[in-house]
């Protein structure tokens, strides 16, 4: 499915920084390495040209929710209630 996509690309990232150190001589190095390549790749999807949720793309999706609004909200307080999941 295309919109996993870039999550299997940062995960596959952190997959091969972390192959190239091997062995960390522990867990809060670990979690170091991680966290630094989120934050990489946090700053490029927020400020490069191939921005993963642009405005544009969170308006439409705002809209898209907007208008999924259930037959029994109540037009009074103007909060639409949420479906409860239910597990099969």
């Amino acid at each position: 499915m295309w919109s996993t996509n870039p999550l299997e690309r940062l995960n596959k990232e952190i997959k091969r920084r972390t192959d190239v150190v091997g062995v960390f001589p522990n867990p809060a190095a670990l979690l170091r390495l991680a966290g630094a390549v989120l934050v990489e790749q946090h700053d490029e999807w927020e400020a490069g040209s191939r921005r993963y949720l642009s405005e544009d793309s969170m308006r439409q999706l705002t809209a898209f929710n907007a208008a999924l609004t259930l037959p029994n909200a109540s037009a009074s307080t103007g909060v639409n209630p949420v479906p409860e999941l239910i597990a099969a």
